[in-house]
């Protein structure tokens, strides 16, 4: 058998000097090829020219061993003509940290491959094991530098001027070794993981992927995803949710616009990405529903991608030929949720049979993530509405007082939390302020809040002193747990008589504006918080002025990592008098109030939910309310028309006179029936006149058809017929009936 002299090396790369910062010498040995009858020396002695080459390539083909330059062994080449004319690696070829090739592709009898040991791929993490073996290429392979647009994107170079489709050899230009595989593959999936809604997982496939590994890519998805366990009815429907590609500039430039201006320009590559179908719906046993079934990427080459690809793309959409696109179908925990398409611009080198894998871990990490991401989706759309339906929709505006809130949760990813704020209509134009604060801000405490929410407003429709609530409430939440416990304070705005009564249970205190822009915390007992059990609640009564401004919050407002709750609350205090200051005497507008209470919210502030409710009290003028005490006589009624009927021309409202006659004869006649105590009886003129009887029966009206022969059950017939609206309301002394009438067009 003749001997084989090893691959030569082009005489610049011989005479070239080794660059700044390179040693010629190595710690491995350089690569030789063995004849399958001698060794290699006596091929340096049949070829005289052969060790000054080898001497002069061998920094390169030493730094093959590793994918950092390390001083592994060099690879063995399978074999390669004697006449390769420049088989090294161009330095311009080369990207940061990409290995250089070991030695000229050579072509190798199948004798000489079985005599040596296999080697594995270099490590991923930049070690110095051995280095891949090269596959085989053509003896006549020449160096060609990839654009500089190509680099400038991070694109591994071209395999060489002439690309047949094959595979080129592993470390080649264009073509990673295994070890920057696996890298590229860890970088990618790391990128692609960071996701956490749909859209970012979709980016990060694209960002990850073009143009390290593609030209451009295509991301169809589902329309619409499944979530979890639910089984999509009807046809497979895939929209194309994202593309990515290169910039028209990098994508028309080619190799020849570097090395001469004047040299013929490549084809322009279509734009794929640009021109692809939006909607496609999947046939039943289709092309295109075998590749999905199958999960595996295939090539575009491929007989299934060839079937495939248009009916996904589109009919007259172009597809570069040969291994330049991989169809790569995306299937999640339970199903294929769709498919992405990667391609490669024709002047590029082919997709190898590892790229497969490659697709295939990217498909497969991308689907994972969307599959989270739609669950994900889902919780945080249950979320939202546990939250919107714990909370009210939107505030009362009962008369002598006006109301605004604001929520904000602890942060984007816990939407709900255990914070709640409440305004509750009384009997007597009355108004009960409620803001609680559950430990905690997730499901469980939304789910409690909500219990504990449900529990204060039966409690204020009974009319309870907010003491009472206090201690109604602490009951409960012992009965949810041991553990449920929560902060909350009550208060009782009376806007005839200007006073509020206010109960605190652990919660930090109030503070209230007034109309001058002086800013006071409320002095309220603190209280113990609800759930401790065996603690009494106390109450204080404090004055409402008109104009004043009252500021419900929980801690996390005043309270974070950053300040301790009392220094929080000084804060707010000035912040509530800056603000007050620029109105003047007059005071400031409740919403852009609240606006500028949260903005005192740093980055570092927001390590609880938030709940703030502000109330600005204006009251009910004296002159507008009528009031008096009744025995329960049979003259009562007599008597109760007639101090109406004054207090109606009093206000100048003689056209209301018959129907409120006729109202409070009724409703006073049913409670002197069965009353024991003094009645009450009183007017208020508002935007509407109302009217209010109580007694100190416990058991409420109904509403009933009297029959022909029945004496009575009438009167409240007559009450719904005439009123505009109407009521009745259990109190802790007895109960209140109350009916509303409109004003007359002038008196409003």
């Amino acid at each position: 058998m003749a001997e084989r002299a090893p691959a030569a090396v082009s005489d610049n790369d011989a005479r070239k000097p080794a660059a700044s910062g390179e040693h010629p010498a190595a710690d491995g040995p350089s690569a030789r090829p063995e004849s399958a009858t001698g060794p290699a020396d006596t091929t340096a002695r049949a070829n005289p020219a052969a060790p000054e080459a080898t001497a002069a390539g061998s920094p390169d083909t030493r730094r093959a061993g590793g994918p950092d330059g390390g001083s592994g062994p060099a690879p063995r080449s399978k074999s390669a003509s004697a006449t390769t004319a420049d088989a090294t690696h161009h330095p311009a070829t080369e990207p940061a940290g990409h290995p250089g090739p070991a030695g000229a592709p050579q072509a190798t009898a199948p004798a000489e491959a079985a005599d040596r040991p296999a080697v594995t791929a270099g490590d991923p993490d930049g070690g110095s094991g051995p280095a891949p073996r090269s596959k085989g290429a053509s003896a006549t392979a020449t160096n060609t530098a990839p654009h500089p647009a190509t680099e400038a994107a991070g694109h591994p170079g071209p395999a060489g001027p002439e690309d047949t489709g094959r595979p080129a050899p592993a470390g080649a230009a264009g073509h990673p070794a295994g070890g920057e595989r696996l890298r590229f593959v860890g970088a990618a999936t790391r990128r692609i993981a960071r996701g956490i809604d749909l859209d970012e997982i979709v980016l990060g496939l694209c960002r990850a992927t073009v143009p390290t590994f593609a030209d451009a890519i295509l991301v169809y998805l589902r329309d619409p995803l499944p979530v979890g366990d639910e089984r999509p009815v009807g046809p497979v429907v895939l929209r194309l949710r994202r593309t990515d590609q290169l910039p028209e500039h990098v994508r028309g430039a080619g190799e020849g616009d570097a090395a001469d201006p004047g040299a013929e320009r490549p084809e322009p590559v279509p734009d794929l990405a640009g021109c692809a179908a939006e909607r496609c719906e999947v046939r039943i046993g289709g092309p295109l529903a075998e590749v999905l079934r199958g999960v595996r990427p295939v090539f575009g080459d491929s007989s299934a991608a060839r079937a495939a690809l248009p009916e996904l793309l589109g009919d007259d959409r172009p597809v570069p030929d040969r291994q330049r696109t991989i169809l790569a179908p995306l299937r999640g925990r339970r199903r294929v949720i769709g498919a992405a398409v990667f391609v490669r611009r024709p002047d590029r080198a082919a997709f190898e049979n590892d790229d497969l894998l490659v697709a295939a871990q990217l498909a497969t990490h991308t689907a994972l993530g969307v599959d989270k991401a739609v669950l994900y989706g889902r919780e945080v759309y249950i979320a939202d509405e546990l939250q919107r339906t714990m909370l009210p929709d939107s505030l009362p505006q009962p008369t002598g007082v006006r109301l605004a809130s604001r929520y904000l949760p602890a942060a984007e990813t816990a939407r709900v939390g255990g914070d709640w704020y409440d305004a509750i209509p009384l009997p007597g134009n009355r108004v009960a302020l409620v803001v609680g604060d559950v430990m905690g801000h997730s499901m469980t405490s939304a789910a409690i809040m909500g219990q504990l929410r449900t529990t204060a407003q039966t409690l204020a429709g009974l009319d309870l002193p907010p003491a009472e609530v206090l201690h109604h409430l602490d009951e409960q939440a012992q009965r949810l747990g041991s553990d449920r416990m929560a902060t909350c304070m009550y208060a009782v705005y009376d806007p005839v008589a200007h006073r509020i009564v206010i109960a605190n249970a652990g919660h930090p205190p109030p503070i209230l504006l007034h109309r001058g822009g002086r800013a006071e915390v409320l002095r309220v007992p603190p209280g113990a918080p609800i759930g401790v059990g065996g603690v009494d609640f106390e109450a204080v009564e404090l004055d409402a002025p008109a104009g004043a401004t009252l500021l419900l919050y929980t801690d996390g407002l005043v309270e974070s990592r950053l300040r301790d709750v009392w220094t929080g609350i000084e804060q707010l205090r000035e912040r509530l008098i800056e603000t007050a200051r620029l109105t003047g005497p007059n005071p400031p507008p409740l919403e852009p109030l609240c606006d500028e209470v949260l903005g005192m919210l740093g980055p570092g502030d927001r390590d609880d939910d938030i709940a703030l409710l502000a109330a600005r009290f204006e009251g009910i003028a004296p002159s507008d309310v009528a009031y008096w005490f009744l025995d329960p006589r049979p003259q009562t009624a007599r008597q109760a028309r007639r101090l109406a009927r004054r207090a109606l021309t009093r206000w100048g409202l003689e056209e209301l006179t018959d129907a409120v006659e006729l109202l409070v004869s009724e409703v006073i006649t049913n409670a002197v029936r069965y009353a024991e105590r003094p009645i009450t009886l009183r007017l208020l003129r508002t935007d509407v006149l109302r009217c209010e009887v109580g007694d100190d029966v416990p058991q409420l009206p109904r509403l009933r058809q009297a029959r022909p022969s029945d004496e009575g059950g009438r009167g409240l017939y007559l009450v719904n017929r005439l009123a505009r609206r109407w009521g009745a309301t259990r109190l802790s002394t007895g109960k209140v009936v109350w009916f509303e009438l409109a004003l007359p067009p002038h008196a409003r």
